[in-house]
This record gives structure tokens, sequence and C-alpha cells, in this order.
């Protein structure tokens, strides 16, 4: 099914300019859409699913709990998206919340606050178990070191590879896939995939959603990302989507219609 979108989207693509990584797979059947799905890009906020990744991980090898409190320094706020770089120094949050914090509203205060917690090798672990063989981390988010020893780095292959492995229980355990996709379908920020599909809710209270949308967006100059997991009816579909080159409105509205693209194979 998926291949019956290849014309659309690479019009799509070449009318739009930009550099664009592609990797879409139906988690049923194994069918794949890729574009240039092995590039590497800047990874901006997406590199918050691994580390999330890596905290459900640490919790489940019993070195700590999501229970646990952690009292928010003043040296840790920084600014860019999130709330807690406009709280008050000694409010303590549990790990559970941060991490909600980090992935919903792509906190970067408890992003850094979750770095530190679980420490840069564990975060690398993750991905590497998760099969993400050609992306990176080094660094904390709106923290520049003086001498970069390298760039968090991502590719739409590796995205998806990670996805599918939350999506399938394949990574850590069951329950923690569970509660993480249950994290990404909170997700605030959907002004780029999802964007032109219709309301999800139906018209009687309780009824099944059209659609659900597990995802992570990423964004700084010129650089646009959303990656998820589309589930429509019975179908689950992992959508990686990055971009260099455009402003975030128009690489934001092609990733809206690759959505619909993807939407309306599914739906129909």
């Amino acid at each position: 099914m998926l291949s019956s979108l290849s014309t659309s989207i690479g019009d799509l693509l070449r009318e739009a300019g930009g550099e664009w990584g592609i990797y879409l797979e139906d988690l049923q059947t194994g069918e794949k859409f890729t574009w240039n799905e092995n590039q590497r890009f800047y990874a901006a906020s997406v590199i918050k699913v691994p580390i999330m990744t890596a905290v459900f991980a640490q919790a489940y090898a019993g070195k700590l709990a999501l229970e646990d409190k952690i009292k928010l320094r003043h040296e840790d706020l920084v600014g860019g998206a999130g709330v807690l770089q406009h709280m008050t120094p000694g409010t303590e949050l549990t790990v559970q919340d941060l991490v909600t914090l980090m992935i919903i509203q792509s906190d970067n205060t408890a992003t850094n606050m979750m770095i530190d917690l679980v420490g840069i090798e564990a975060i690398r672990t993750a991905m590497s178990k998760t099969e993400m063989v050609n992306s990176q981390f080094y660094n904390k988010l709106m923290v520049v070191p003086a001498e970069l020893e390298g760039y968090n780095e991502i590719t739409a292959a590796d995205m998806g590879s990670h996805m599918r492995y939350l999506a399938t229980g394949k990574v850590i355990s069951y329950d923690s896939c569970l509660k993480m996709i249950a994290i990404l379908k909170q997700q605030q920020h959907r002004d780029r995939i999802p964007f032109l599909l219709p309301d999800p809710d139906g018209d009687i209270i309780g009824m099944v959603p059209k659609w659900e949308f597990a995802n992570k967006t990423g964004s700084v100059t010129n650089i646009t990302h959303d990656v998820g997991i589309l589930y429509v009816g019975s179908h689950a579909v992992t959508i990686s989507v990055l971009n260099k080159g455009l402003k975030q409105k128009a690489a934001a509205d092609v990733m809206a219609r690759i959505g619909s693209l993807v939407y309306g194979l599914y739906s129909s």
C-alpha cells in the first residue's frame, strides 16, 4: 500500500525544496517507503525519545524509580521550549513528570535533568539496542560546550527503527513500551504530520478515536522534524519525516500533507 504514495510524496518533496529524510513502515506487513532514509540530520528535540527510553530502561533495571523526586536547581534552567524554566528552583518533580514534560511539551530543562540522571552512555545504549546505527548522542540541549565532541544526529530510518521497537514491545519490556507510547500519545505539538487529519473524536462520548498519533517533534532554525506512530483502525504505521533547509511553516505544511496521504490510505 505505501508504495502507492511514492509519486505523490516525491512530487511534494521536489516542489517544496530543502533536504528530506523519510521513513514510513507498515508495522503489520513490513512494507516501507523511504527517501534519503539514512541521511543524518541534526536531531533537535527528537533525541528526547531515546532519552525517555534510557530512563525507562534504568527504571526497569531498578537503578531508579519513576516515582523518585528530583529537585529543580537554578543551574538546571535553560531556555527554549518548556515550562520548567519559569518555575521556582527548589520545586520537586517526579521522574515520571519530568519525562512527560520532556516529551509532550518538549521541555529542555526537564530533558537536561534526565540526561544528568541516567548519563550519556545509557542514552547511547538505548539507541544501540533499537538499532539506531547511523545516529549519535553527545550533548545536552541549549547548552553548547566550548569544545564540541560531536552533534546529536539522527536519521529517518533510525527513528523509524526506534519507534518500531516501542510499538512492538521489543525493548526493555512490554509494560515499559506501553507506558512510553501512552506518553507519546499525549503530545501537545500537533502542527505537522497530524495537522490536516479529521477530528479523532466521535460524536458519542467514549467512542473509539478515528486515529491516534504517538509522536515527537523537533525544531531549530531551518530544521523541522516529526516522528511517530499513526494508529488508524487496525493499522499502525511509523512515520519519520526530517527536514532541513526550509522555514518551519513550509516544512510543516509538507509534513501535514504526507500525514494526510498516509491517513487516507489506511482509513478508506
